[in-house]
């Protein structure tokens, strides 16, 4: 063993059942973003409750999801889950998310529900405002409880926004700023459910001034924003 090998933390891998095997072996790969018009694609919407912003010691203590389906969000098709944490210690983070130490020791066995999540993400990609941080946060506790890759596609709401709505110089605002730019009201701020259907109605309205920019395809979308995001950074140097 070398000296790296060594200080190496070592990570058991997450003991599962056969049936929870089975459901994880079953979950379908993410699918490529491609030129379908946006309104024929199935997005999900998602905004996570985490224990804190340490991206590589905080947890997941809450999921929530929306679906974007044929140009609406179908209410019909919600995901709301608090993960159980044993370990969980209360934090300046419960201040924000209200999430009671009571709540989150009654909450759902976190293999079964991120088991459960993935199976209503299906293949579809995902939008969330901040999406860096809910991709890593989800992606690590996957990794932890499920030992699975997490692959899908995400887009930034908070960079589709200012590059779409340039006239709105809204650069680096929050959620709280662009609803209030568009007359949008959240029925309950740093509440998962709450912030993921917020999300997905100023989406909505993006996606409205994608089409006008003549970027009415997932692909198109994601290519233009990452030709955004670089010039972004280049001018910012």
């Amino acid at each position: 063993m070398n000296l790296f090998q060594w200080l190496r933390p070592v990570v058991s891998k997450p003991t599962l059942d056969d049936t929870q095997k089975q459901r994880l072996a079953a979950l379908p790969a993410r699918a490529a973003l491609d030129e379908r018009p946006l309104r024929e694609q199935r997005w999900v919407v998602l905004d996570l409750e985490t224990s804190g912003l340490n991206m590589n010691r905080d947890q997941v203590l809450s999921i929530g999801a929306v679906v974007i389906e044929d140009g609406a969000i179908d209410l019909g098709q919600q995901f709301e889950c608090t993960l159980q944490r044993s370990d969980h210690k209360v934090s300046p983070a419960v201040l924000i998310h209200g999430l009671a130490p009571s709540a989150i020791a009654a909450g759902s066995d976190p293999v079964e529900a991120l088991l459960d999540f993935m199976e209503f993400l299906g293949d579809s990609p995902v939008l969330a405002f901040h999406a860096p941080f809910d991709q890593h946060m989800l992606g690590r506790a996957l990794k932890e409880s499920l030992d699975y890759r997490l692959q899908h596609s995400f887009l930034d709401v908070a960079d589709l926004a200012p590059m779409l709505c340039e006239q709105a110089n809204l650069r680096k605002a929050g959620l709280d700023d662009w609803t209030r730019h568009f007359g949008l009201y959240a029925e309950e701020r740093h509440h998962a459910s709450a912030d993921a259907l917020v999300t997905a109605e100023l989406a909505l309205i993006l996606f409205s001034y994608a089409r006008r920019q003549q970027l009415d395809s997932p692909a198109r979308l994601e290519q233009q924003l990452n030709q955004w995001k670089r010039r972004t950074l280049s001018h910012s140097f």
